[in-house]
């Protein structure tokens, strides 16, 4: 037994000192050189076994030095060149190629497009595939956070609120410092109408196809001093060759103000306010007074402000070609309530596209059409401070239906309290403040390429954005606000408004672009004209109301 014993043991010993020297005996240095198509070194180029993290990169001469096995597969990649693969050997010569697909991107700047390889000035294009997903309601929010330089910063919390944008920060203390946006190669205003939170807010995020963000002084070569702050391009999606797909996406969301302001209950603060004022005091009777008008009332107002905010964003998409005809279509719908009582927003969004090409693929056509409805309800925002501050032992609701039933702050001492704190309910529900925009934007843009001469373009854009507001801003008669106004006690009053904006382009330019091999130059030529004009004009009028109530809801 210990000779079969002592005997298995040597023989496993053999075979393993075997697979040793088996395996030992596969292994090679691998030595080599990295060189693209012109036979210049590449430095820094990755080198790596496949499969493994075993890898170098190469150096100043292009040459790399790795140990690896006899059969492994050898990766080696740059920037900007194709990725290459071969089998591990002694001596390796790669040459790696350029990756034409990257530096033939196309990028559009302006007046036309260009090569990411020719692009001179800082330019940024973020695709579709790299915006930021999830439940996105606002086109800013699409590239939060992805372009170098570029900032967002989160409007108010209100339902629909915009974003203000930067571009490499701030450079005037008075002027505007919004960048410019373009749509679909419209220039549009980024003053946005009442009721409208920026010119961003009318567009739906899933039409968007690519952002293109011009950052440096370049961009005012092409739009001029308007383009001093940057310029956000928007493309918007287009058309297939493909057949006909349909898409939809859809989300809800719930959003809940857990966070709240820390404040007193009504038995902290009737603590305070007796150790405040002790008895025999001059204050002391008073405050014990008030303080004893509802000696079980318990009131939390930051729970009575705020609600969840429920919310749902639909789309969809219809893209393809019906006979010679490529189109898409699409339609959206958004509804935002807030966290704060009475706030809302609802968007309705249309879209058409057609893209079809004339004349053996000469003449190009692409015609946009978009439509929005925005609708919006607007909370005092007041009524936040007002929570944190109202005294919690006092009621909502008043039993003698004073200022349209909400308990407020009334004659005190003879006088009316003016600088009291108002009721947050009663703020939210005895103003009336909404806004309807309806906006329409589109384009028809002609390309042709000459006959006989298919270098040169003549390119005619035109354009229009035509956006229309409607609104009222209301308190209600009988309000604890309508009692302040010393003119006008106790009537409803506000202000209703009519806003129009209208926007018409034309563009038209010619352009030669010549790539000559044979002499390694590149003629680009353009000239053209441009006309843009905006008209403004807005109708405010001054209301009074002696009937005016609204229902809580």
């Amino acid at each position: 037994m210990k000779r079969n014993a002592t005997f298995k043991v040597l023989l496993m010993f053999i075979v393993g000192l075997f697979l040793s020297v088996n395996t030992f005996a596969q292994q090679i240095v691998v030595k080599g050189i990295v060189k693209d198509t012109t036979g210049e070194p590449i430095i820094g180029a990755n080198v790596i076994v496949k499969g493994t993290t075993n890898g170098t990169i190469t150096d100043f001469d292009g040459n790399f030095l790795l140990n690896a096995n006899k059969g492994d597969i050898i990766i080696i990649s740059f920037i900007g060149y194709r990725s290459q693969e071969a089998q591990a050997a002694a001596s390796m010569n790669i040459i790696l190629k350029d990756d034409t697909e990257l530096l033939d991107e196309v990028v559009v700047i302006g007046y036309g497009s260009v090569k990411k390889d020719d692009l001179s000035g800082s330019v940024v294009a973020i695709k579709a595939e790299e915006m930021n997903k999830g439940a996105v309601t606002s086109p800013q929010e699409l590239i939060m956070g992805k372009v170098p330089g570029l900032s967002v910063s989160q409007g108010d919390g209100a339902p629909g609120a915009g974003s203000t944008i930067r571009i490499r920060g701030g450079a005037s203390l008075n002027a505007s410092n919004d960048p410019l946006i373009v749509i679909d190669g419209i220039p549009v205003s980024n003053d946005a109408a009442p009721g409208t939170p920026n010119a961003l807010a009318t567009i739906n995020p899933n039409d968007i196809e690519t952002f293109t963000v011009l950052k440096d002084a370049s961009a005012t070569a092409i739009y001029g001093s308007r383009a001093s702050n940057g310029v956000i391009i928007i493309q918007t999606k287009k058309g297939t060759q493909d057949k006909i797909k349909v898409s939809y996406s859809g989300t809800f969301t719930a959003k809940d103000p857990y966070k709240r302001i820390e404040t007193l209950d009504a038995q902290s603060f009737r603590e305070v306010m007796q150790a405040q004022y002790p008895e025999g005091t001059a204050q002391s009777a008073d405050i014990q007074r008030i303080l004893n008008v509802y000696p079980n009332q318990s009131t939390d107002w930051q729970d009575a402000i705020y609600q969840t905010g429920l919310s749902t964003d639909q789309n969809i998409g219809i893209a393809g070609k019906a006979g010679f005809m490529p189109f898409r279509i699409s339609l959206g719908y958004n509804t935002e309530k807030g966290t704060l009582k009475t706030s809302k927003y609802e968007r309705y969004t249309g879209a058409v596209n057609l893209s079809p090409k004339f004349f053996d693929n000469h003449l190009s056509v692409d015609i946009n059409v978009k439509g929005t409805i925005n609708k919006n309800r607007f909370a005092d925002s007041g009524a936040v401070g007002a929570a944190a501050f109202f005294d919690p032992t006092k009621p909502i609701y008043d039993e003698e239906n004073r200022y349209n039933g909400y308990w407020n702050w009334g004659i005190v001492q003879g006088a009316q309290a003016d600088l009291a704190t108002q009721n947050p309910l009663s703020l939210l529900y005895d103003r009336n403040n909404h806004g309807t925009t309806k906006r329409s934007l589109g384009n028809i843009q002609l390309d042709y390429k000459i006959h006989g001469l298919e270098d040169l373009h003549a390119n005619l854009n035109l354009g229009y954005d035509v956006a229309k507001t409607t609104g009222r801003n209301f308190v209600n008669s009988n309000s604890v606000q309508s009692s302040l106004d010393k003119t006008f006690t106790g009537l409803g009053q506000g202000n209703t408004w009519n806003n129009l904006r209208r926007n018409h382009l034309l563009d038209f330019y010619m352009n030669y672009a010549k790539n000559i091999e044979s002499i390694k130059s590149n003629f680009d030529i353009m000239a053209g004209y441009s006309w843009q004009h905006f008209y403004y004009g807005e109708f405010y009028q001054f209301n009074l109301s002696s009937c005016i109530r609204q229902q809580n809801s």
